[in-house]
């Protein structure tokens, strides 16, 4: 079993930042990938960016520039920075945790970017 607990969500102007945290706890193994997903009213739920264990990273070309995905492995926390944020990016954000292609979710926190 695995757990996963975001915080950090909430409402904010547009140009502002917010920073989600998400902890992950339980079956861990060590060869995983953490990351954050989003989905807004209406549409999919589509990668953000993800982080390995050993710190190579993946953006979404809307967040490059704007967003910083990290990791604290001896947390198993994996965070997301969020700068020069817009109406665009409001959605329900997700953790994940991708175990050899199995993915676990976080139940996810609600971003609304006001204009």
């Amino acid at each position: 079993q695995v757990q996963l607990v975001e915080s950090g969500g909430g409402l904010v102007q547009a140009g502002g930042s917010l920073r989600l945290s998400c902890a992950a706890s339980g079956s861990i193994f060590s060869n995983n990938i953490m990351g954050w997903h989003r989905q807004a009213p209406g549409k999919q739920r589509e990668l953000v960016a993800e982080i390995t264990r050993g710190g190579s990273t993946n953006y979404d070309d809307s967040v490059k520039g704007r967003f910083t995905i990290s990791r604290d492995n001896a947390k198993n926390t994996v965070y997301l920075q969020m700068n020069s944020l817009k109406p665009e990016d409001t959605a329900v954000y997700f953790c994940a945790l991708r175990i050899v292609g199995t993915y676990y979710w976080g139940k996810g926190t609600l971003v609304t970017v006001s204009s």
